[in-house]
């Protein structure tokens, strides 16, 4: 009887252990692996990746929708942690960015300020003009496009996966993207 009585016992602990393990790395999961741009360029380093940067800024409503409710689907945070390094930028931040053998940074941010604040010279490189703006970079860092405005996960998919599948490479005309976006059937 004593057992019997030993494995009845063992089980519910077993069991329980493995829930505590599923539900502990569900969130872990079920996030996108921010980085910064420093880290994601060394990462392309070691291997090649293409980057999807968040630009945002404290201030900004619509960015703060982005990470509400368009990061926050899974199928979408699947596909951008297998196919790109994400990047989280501060375009009014005051982070340092080496990119291209030369260091961004924001000299005339003032951290008393509330509300905007000055841009930071990475954002004024890429030519960023609006919050969020959604920046693609192939797998040697080069720019490959900006995407201003906010998204929801439907609407990001197509460029998520023209990017990432480099059909955009193709997409030279008007009637090209017309065509591909008129084809393309979203799964988000």
């Amino acid at each position: 009887m004593v057992c019997g009585r030993q494995r009845f016992e063992k089980k519910p602990c077993i069991i329980g252990l493995i829930l505590v393990i599923c539900l502990w790395a569900l969130p872990a999961q079920a996030q996108i692996k921010w980085m910064s741009m420093n880290e994601a360029l060394a990462a392309q380093g070691q291997k090649p990746k293409k980057i999807f940067m968040d630009v945002y800024t404290d201030w900004c409503g619509p960015c703060k929708m982005l990470d509400k409710n368009t990061f926050t689907n899974k199928r979408l945070i699947r596909f951008i942690n297998k196919n790109y390094y994400a990047v989280k930028f501060d375009g009014e931040g005051t982070e340092h960015i080496t990119y291209k053998d030369f260091t961004y940074t924001n000299p005339n941010h003032q951290p008393e300020r509330k509300g905007r604040n000055a841009q930071h010279f990475f954002a004024d490189a890429l030519r960023i003009n609006a919050y969020p703006s959604l920046v693609f970079f192939d797998e040697n860092g080069e720019l490959i496009q900006a995407l201003p405005g906010y998204k929801t996960a439907q609407e990001l998919e197509i460029f998520l996966k023209m990017v990432a599948s480099d059909d955009y490479k193709e997409i030279t005309t008007e009637q090209a993207w017309a065509d591909y976006q008129k084809a393309f059937k979203g799964t988000f």
